[in-house]
């Protein structure tokens, strides 16, 4: 500053330096002990512990447990069932006789108690704080040496030596700094909850996903009763399992074998409608692709899509109006994933293609079909993986053919009892699924 707002004299203001007060805030957490420089060949490697929940897909997505000392993220949308979800591994983990600590920012007591009520969650080792001071739920961790810890979320909490709001990025990167200084130090395995933005990511820094060992995505329609929680990044595990669950009135129900609830709703000699199997982290599902496509009075026609990539369905259709000669220009095109779920992967893309050909040419699919395959730029339909997994999957539903990949027809054993059909363009695949 060059002048001085009160004696308005010039260069007179001089940069004095105080202690930061926030190196004292160390005192109360516990010691950490310093390690020595070593060789990667003299450390012992050793196999992390689990402990199994009562909910299976929780342990899948997390790959196998929870491990202890671990620091898990979870996010989603408001209302979508996170408090609901951990409040049942609260009492899963509590039945083993461990203590859990449930901390809430958000909610009383009275509160909490009403939905445990409701989940029947009750358990002599299941603790409940509402508190949002973080030195305060420090305190009462060292007093009560929980097993298993829970915040809910951390964009409540606040620590008192930091100027800034609650929920600042300052903040949520400091209260999840010291979360993890306690999990690592005790071997607490902690759960945060984290709100999400309009965007769908992880409100606060992006530097909190860094930071912890796992991060659990909870989302969803709220229109539908399913939610699906997806790992994002898991350092015990893989990154690409997908848990499902059905809302109940009694709280989340896991759901064991999606196919089969995906697929007991679908219509029989529809056009516009298939069946794809797609990988979820090692778990094959099949899902019903659905696609229609209406003549449009507009100069630009509508492209849209639900549970896939927009940006892929555009790739699709200009293959089907290059490659196949289909006059889509003049038409809107709506595809949809049956029961809410997501499917990122690019084995879906021959499933598209047919539903919207089969919508197009109004001429309905064999219902007892299952497709899947990439699409390339020239029409080609290109090879995949975990193609045994699939072809078994839809054996198992009782499907009679499968359509694949020409170049995916090696490798693996063929299974009896199934027709196996192997395409290598998309015109071959649409001669084969019309009827």
């Amino acid at each position: 500053m060059g002048k001085c707002p009160g004696c308005h004299a010039w260069n007179s203001m001089v940069e004095q330096r105080t202690q930061n007060k926030k190196n004292e805030r160390s005192s109360f957490l516990p010691s950490q002990k310093q390690e020595d420089v070593q060789a990667i060949t003299d450390i012992k490697s050793s196999e992390k512990e689990r402990l199994k929940t009562d909910i299976g897909e929780f342990n899948r997505v997390l790959g196998g447990g929870i491990v202890a000392g671990s620091l898990v993220l979870v996010g989603g949308d408001p209302g979508i069932g996170k408090s609901t979800l951990l409040l049942q591994i609260s009492q899963s983990i509590a039945k083993q006789n461990k203590k859990v600590l449930y901390v809430s920012g958000e909610e009383s007591a009275q509160q909490i108690k009403l939905r445990a009520d409701r989940l029947n969650v009750l358990s002599d080792h299941l603790y409940v704080l509402c508190e949002t001071d973080l030195e305060y739920i420090v305190e009462k961790i060292e007093k009560l040496n929980p097993e298993y810890f829970i915040i809910d979320s951390i964009q409540t909490v606040y620590h008192p030596e930091i100027t800034s709001a609650p929920g600042s990025v300052s903040q949520v990167r400091e209260c999840t700094s010291m979360l993890m200084k306690i999990a690592k130090t005790k071997q607490i395995a902690t759960f945060i909850v984290g709100h999400v933005t309009k965007e769908g990511n992880i409100a606060g820094p992006r530097m909190l996903e860094h930071m912890v060992d796992s991060v659990l995505y909870f989302e969803g329609d709220r229109h539908h009763a399913y939610r699906m929680l997806r790992a994002v990044k898991n350092r015990y595990g893989s990154t690409n399992e997908m848990g499902i669950f059905e809302m109940k009135d009694l709280g989340l129900r896991e759901v064991s074998n999606p196919s089969e609830l995906f697929l007991s709703e679908r219509p029989k000699g529809v056009a516009g409608s298939i069946v794809v199997a797609s990988m979820e982290g090692s778990r094959p599902v099949l899902v019903e692709m659905q696609s229609l496509v209406s003549r449009t009075h507009f100069p630009s026609p509508k492209r849209m899509g639900t549970g896939i990539d927009h940006h892929r369905l555009s790739l699709i259709i200009a293959v089907l109006e290059k490659r196949m000669g289909m006059v889509l220009q003049s038409h809107d095109a709506f595809v949809n994933v049956a029961g809410g779920i997501k499917l990122e992967e690019p084995a879906v893309d021959l499933a598209i293609a047919i539903t919207i050909a089969s919508s197009f040419r109004d001429k309905p699919t064999r219902h007892d079909d299952v497709v899947f395959g990439e699409i390339g730029l020239t029409g080609e339909v290109r090879a995949v993986s975990r193609v045994e997994q699939r072809v078994y999957e839809a054996k198992k539903l009782g499907f009679k053919r499968v359509i694949l990949p020409s170049h995916s027809l090696s490798g693996w054993k063929h299974p009896a009892d199934i027709q196996i059909i192997g395409v290598s363009t998309v015109s071959e695949a649409l001669d084969v699924t019309m009827i």
